[in-house]
C-alpha cells in the first residue's frame, strides 16, 4: 500500500491541470462535450508487482458511464522473500507456484463535482464485479516453458475505486485510478508457497489509463 500511495504522489503532478483552469477569477469554460465511448489500456501497480489491461468504457449520461475492463498481473504471497544470487538471478526459497490473476469486470463510473470543477479535471468513484480466474504455473521452471503446466481456477470478485480522468482533448483519454480488489477463493485456495494456500487474493492497485474516446 505504501508503494502505491508513493506512486500516486509523484504520478498526479505529472497529470494534474493547470491551476488557471480552476482558478476562482478564470473566466467560464464553455462546456465540453466529450464523446460517449472509449477502449484503452490500464497499465498497473499492486502488492504483487506489475500488471496489463484494457477496458472499454460507455457513458449513460454527464455522471454516470458503463465500463467492463480486463487486466491480469502477477499475486505474490505476502511471506514471500526475494533473493539476489551472485549473477543476478532472482529465487524465492520455498515457493512452488507462480499465481496471476485474470478478472474480466463490468461496473458503474460515477462522475463527482461536475458543477463545481471545471472539465480539465473529472473525479469519480467506480466499482466492478465479475468472474476471475487464477492460473498458476510452476516456479521451478522457466517462465515461458512453464505454462505447458498451467493450471486454472475460477471464481466471482470485484473492486472498488476511486480516480480521475484529466485534460479537455475530446479524442484521448488519460487518467489514474486507485483500485481495492477483492478475489476470494473457495476449497483449499491456490498453493503459493510450498504447503501454503491461500484463498484471499487482490488489495490496492495503482492504475494508470490510457485511450481513446470516440
Amino acid at each position: 500500500m505504501k508503494k502505491i500511495l508513493l506512486l500516486t504522489i509523484l504520478l498526479i503532478p505529472l497529470l494534474k491541470v493547470n491551476g488557471q483552469d480552476i482558478g476562482d477569477f478564470a473566466p467560464d469554460p464553455k462546456p465540453i462535450i466529450f464523446p460517449d465511448n472509449a477502449f484503452g489500456a490500464d497499465i498497473m501497480f499492486g502488492e504483487g508487482g506489475f500488471g496489463l489491461g484494457g477496458f472499454y468504457r460507455k457513458s449513460l449520461s454527464d455522471k454516470f458511464t458503463l465500463f467492463t475492463d480486463l487486466s491480469i498481473s502477477e499475486a505474490k504471497d505476502e511471506k514471500e522473500v526475494e533473493y539476489v544470487d551472485y549473477y543476478g538471478r532472482v529465487y524465492v526459497f520455498g515457493k512452488k507456484n507462480r499465481i496471476f490473476l485474470i478478472p474480466l469486470n463490468l461496473g458503474l463510473q460515477y462522475r463527482l463535482f461536475s458543477e463545481s470543477i471545471t472539465d480539465n479535471l473529472r473525479p469519480y468513484i467506480n466499482f466492478g464485479a465479475g468472474p476471475s480466474m487464477a492460473v498458476t504455473t510452476p516456479y521451478e521452471m522457466e517462465f515461458f516453458s512453464s505454462f505447458k503446466k498451467a493450471r486454472a481456477y475460477y471464481t466471482i470478485g470485484g473492486y472498488f475505486g476511486f480516480g480521475a480522468n484529466f485534460g479537455l482533448d475530446t479524442k484521448s483519454l488519460m487518467g489514474i485510478n486507485i483500485r481495492y480488489y477483492v478475489i476470494h477463493f473457495f476449497g483449499e485456495g491456490i498453493e503459493g508457497l510450498e504447503k501454503r494456500y491461500n484463498k484471499n487474493f487482490g488489495g490496492f492497485y495503482l492504475t494508470i489509463n490510457i485511450g481513446t474516446m470516440f
